[in-house]
């Protein structure tokens, strides 16, 4: 990891469902994401299969997000490759509200593409936003993003940004 980073990150585990839950169960995380807070049997659902995509690659899953300072846990960050298509992957992140706004979605993005470019095995990462989030659109303009599409996604509105790395 690059020296100047507020964020450390590492790959959720069986014991970290708590944690998981506190974010995903949090209305207000929610809301650009699914539209709601998820409940426990969802929840726990979703978990595990965040688990077995983390065993998929090393280098790419579902990450707990912690400020270095501190070493409290503040979010979630993801760069998950394509079942289909493996030099593909999609990325995102989730904060606690107390965190919106400082800079660490950037910080978090710009991390999870350092260590996919290190991998060279991908050619083009994606993300997937709610049009009205402008905050998530900002931090992946920043990060060299671009929009690629609008459309209904699982019946909500979703905005699909590409970044291609080759």
């Amino acid at each position: 990891m690059k020296i100047g980073y507020r964020i450390e990150i590492r790959k959720f585990t069986e014991e970290d469902f708590q944690e998981y839950f506190m974010l995903v169960s949090n209305a207000d995380i929610m809301a650009m994401i699914t539209g709601r807070a998820l409940q426990r049997e969802e929840a726990e659902k979703r978990f595990e299969k965040l688990l077995c995509g983390n065993k998929e690659h090393e280098s790419f899953g579902s990450f707990m997000v912690f400020e270095k300072e501190t070493g409290d846990f503040i979010g979630y960050g993801k760069m998950v490759l394509d079942i289909e298509n493996k030099t593909e992957a999609e990325t995102g992140y989730m904060l606690f509200p107390e965190y919106w706004g400082k800079g660490y979605a950037t910080e978090i993005t710009k991390l999870l593409m350092e260590k996919a470019e290190e991998t060279a095995v991908l050619m083009k990462i994606t993300a997937i936003i709610d049009p009205e989030n402008t905050a998530s659109r900002n931090v992946l303009l920043k990060n060299g993003f671009v929009s690629e599409k609008i459309c209904d996604i699982n019946g909500l509105p979703g905005e699909i940004l590409g970044k291609k790395l080759k």
